[in-house]
């Protein structure tokens, strides 16, 4: 029987992070994963969508041309290239992890693995093979899948998921999508660009409902302009595959017939087939629960990445399964969840950390806000990208930043300044008397953080 210090199942952004991190730090470790490494982010998620991102904006930027001084005619846009492109891309980073676990010593089993016991897992190979291995300590990073609700019949054809809308070969005419969060609103952007007349279905009074009124308005007014139609505060109440289109029923008697639906609604995690009955692992709705140190109620089991719940991205994942190993090798690690950079590429893109405008309202916190548009910035008017803003928070009786929130070009970039502002206990000030480099979009950032005080130079408004 083979013996690791650390057995972590799933090798996903959790997974394969933490294995590497431990074997780092000189445990003899071994990641199980029974479909592919990388995860959902790297597979069906963060990654094969932001490759088909890329070539919405080479394709929208193609198009808007003309205005440059660039006269490009006769575009052509080929789905199926785009989606061959997206796999080149995927699996050259996956091929890139498994270079990465080996050049880091960690045993990768391509298997199934549940628990034998508390200190043994069963790996059943692809070919059906059960070896029994053992581990001192195991990280459960099994991620998350899109929920499969009945009401929708998902069939995997014309009813379908994000999984099997990446793989579309053509566009479809006209596409439904059920669910106007982050990932309803970037597969809408992106197809209706790519040439499908999009809908949106929302059940909520708003799409990005979890987003600032400002944001979710600018986003709003974009998706009219590209022909797209939001319903919201609607509730779907039938979809069926006709074998001629998809008829979708609304609660409110409304009818609609769309070559493809895409339920977006939720996700389920993966604990199920585990063993986790065996070796009385606590669950809720699914969920594997944890503390802040990433520990399951049984001694030497924990837990990361979507599979415990909370914010489902791919970087908290990351930093959770850090947190788990080093928990899991004797030190003292906690999450820290305060300040989670969070984007979502439509476009423009949004970028958020920290607190927001109406969180801090619903809670009675006081803050100070300053806001500078992307239309004021010399930068972004030669990108021609003059759309969106900047909004900083800061406390009044300190002037450290609490948060923040960009809708703009390149808002995922320019986030990750603010993130380290909050992490560090920075005020506006220190982001204000820092020199940016001219012309650059960080400088929106810069002017923000004056605008708390009142002092941003490149906006008329109030008084210091």
């Amino acid at each position: 029987m083979q013996e690791f210090d650390i057995v972590i199942i799933g090798g996903g952004p959790a997974g394969y992070v933490a294995a590497i991190k431990g074997a780092q730090e000189g445990a003899k470790a071994a990641v199980v994963e029974k479909k592919r490494l990388g995860g959902t982010c790297l597979n069906r998620g963060c990654i094969p969508t932001k490759a088909l991102y890329a070539s919405y904006k080479t394709l929208a930027t193609a198009r808007k041309a003309g205005k440059f001084g660039v006269d490009a005619k006769d575009i052509v846009f080929d789905l199926a290239k785009a989606v061959e492109r997206k796999d080149e891309v995927v699996h050259k980073l996956v091929s890139g992890v498994e270079q990465l676990l080996k050049g880091n010593g960690v045993v990768f089993f391509d298997a199934d693995g549940s628990f034998e016991n508390k200190n043994q897992i069963k790996i059943t190979k692809r070919d059906g093979q059960i070896e029994i291995i053992s581990a001192k300590k195991t990280i459960i990073a099994t991620g998350s899948e899109p929920a499969m609700i009945p009401a929708f019949n998902i069939d995997g054809r014309n009813i379908i998921t994000s999984t099997e809308l990446l793989n579309l070969k053509d566009v479809p005419k006209s596409l439904l999508i059920i669910g106007g969060g982050v990932m309803g609103c970037e597969f809408a952007n992106i197809f209706a660009e790519f040439g499908s007349k999009v809908t949106i279905v929302e059940l909520l009074p708003t799409i990005l409902a979890l987003e600032d009124k400002q944001v979710s308005r600018v986003i709003l007014k974009n998706f009219k302009d590209k022909g797209i139609d939001v319903l919201t505060e609607v509730l779907v109440e039938g979809v069926e595959d006709t074998g001629s289109g998809v008829k979708t029923k609304l609660k409110d008697g409304r009818e609609f017939i769309f070559d493809k639906v895409m339920v977006s609604i939720g996700r389920s995690f993966n604990s199920q087939g585990l063993g986790l009955e065996k070796i009385g692992v606590n669950t809720e709705k699914g969920r594997i629960v944890v503390n802040d140190k990433m520990e399951t109620n049984v001694k030497d089991i924990y837990a990361a990445g979507d599979v415990v719940g909370g914010m489902l991205l791919a970087h908290v994942a990351s930093s959770e399964g850090m947190v788990a190993v080093k928990n899991a090798l004797g030190k003292n690690e906690t999450m820290d969840y305060s300040c989670v950079p969070a984007g979502i590429f439509t476009d423009p893109e949004i970028a958020s950390v920290g607190l927001r405008e109406k969180d801090a309202k619903e809670k009675g916190i006081d803050v100070k806000i300053g806001r500078f548009p992307y239309a004021a910035s010399g930068k972004a008017l030669c990108m021609g990208e003059e759309e969106g803003f900047v909004q900083i928070l800061t406390d009044p009786a300190t002037d450290k930043v609490l948060g923040c929130s960009i809708v703009g070009a390149h808002a995922t970039d320019l986030i990750g300044e603010v993130a380290l502002a909050i992490k560090t206990g920075a005020k506006t000030k220190d982001i204000a008397e820092t020199i940016h480099a001219h012309p650059t979009l960080p400088e929106i950032v810069m002017e923000a953080a004056e605008d708390v005080h009142g002092t941003a130079i490149h906006k008329i408004g109030r008084k210091k």
